[in-house]
């Protein structure tokens, strides 16, 4: 029987759609942000994946100077690999949202592979009141937002980018992303093996059930062969089943309180750390092994810690 393939676990620590009135476990200053990265990394984590907030009111940022103030204790802490959102903002150019890889030339980012509708207008609902001013405002009138990355921009993000030597974790929302990852391979945009990370459960993208997963894969071996490496993203309630599908199914996984502020149904996870630490957990008796740093390095082919700016 052929051994199985390391599981990559990645962490998003804190991301662009929750906000503090939603969870008192969410990161937005810059010691809870490097805190809890770190403690992520240590209960199993290889790779973390970062947005930034604003530190007096948990707002989006993506002000470069923001990501300075714990990018490199994270690196002084941990040998995790440090993925920068090219996203973070909907309201923002791509040159803007590129701005923090440029200057600090990680050893990942996220590019989502095409534009579509990104909404999260539905958790407005659930609040009657809000720590900040703008959380109400930014949560309900999401439904107006289309997130861009046309074919333009996505050329535009890998030029400047793959000059850094970094590697792309690309970020596929819905079947037609994976199409859009296979034309911008054959014009020569992204070599292999690209990673993907497959999303469920965002509304304006595919539904988080098994058969999309199922088909989702089954479409990317077809476009893709043995050049890819692919993850699951499992939004809210759909994070630790689909991870512990794509798990048993070779795949690697994505947890964290930016996808979802649960640990189990109803119950509000205390950390990043705790969430990494159940689906490490879960892995593990399911007969899989964790990759380290290294090894996730060694399997995505990434250019190492040493050949960062920070």
């Amino acid at each position: 029987m052929a051994k199985r393939p390391k599981t990559i676990i990645t962490c998003a620590v804190t991301g662009a759609i929750h906000t503090p009135t939603m969870s008192d476990a969410l990161p937005y200053t810059a010691d809870d942000i490097a805190a809890q990265a770190i403690a992520a990394a240590e209960a199993g984590a290889s790779i973390l994946h970062l947005h930034a907030r604003r530190p007096h009111d948990g707002g989006v940022t993506i002000d470069p100077e923001a990501f300075a103030a714990f990018l490199p204790r994270i690196k002084q802490s941990t040998d995790a690999v440090i993925n920068i959102s090219t996203g973070g903002s909907l309201n923002n150019t791509i040159e803007e949202r590129i701005a923090p890889a440029l200057r600090f030339s990680p050893e990942m980012c996220s590019m989502n592979m095409g534009s579509m509708n990104f909404s999260f207008h539905p958790l407005a609902k659930r609040y009657d009141t809000w720590k900040f001013d703008w959380e109400k405002d930014y949560v309900a009138k999401s439904d107006t937002y289309i997130f861009r990355n046309t074919f333009a921009d996505i050329e535009n993000a890998a030029t400047q980018l793959s000059a850094h030597g970094i590697k792309f974790e690309h970020e596929c929302y819905d079947v037609g992303h994976l199409y859009n990852l296979r034309f911008c391979m054959d014009i020569g945009l992204f070599k292999a093996p690209v990673f993907i990370q497959f999303i469920f459960g965002i509304l304006g993208g595919i539904g988080p059930e098994v058969d999309n997963l199922i088909f989702m894969k089954r479409t990317a071996d077809r476009l893709f062969g043995d050049d890819y490496r692919w993850s699951v993203l499992g939004a809210g309630g759909a994070q630790m089943s689909l991870a512990t599908t794509a798990s048993q199914m070779g795949g690697n996984v994505r947890v964290g309180l930016e996808d979802s502020l649960f640990i189990s149904r109803g119950k509000l996870a205390r950390s990043n750390a705790e969430q990494v630490g159940k689906i490490r957990r879960i892995v593990e008796d399911l007969g899989c092994e964790v990759a380290t740093p290294d090894e996730a390095r060694e399997i995505l082919g990434l250019k190492g810690a040493d050949r960062t700016a920070f």
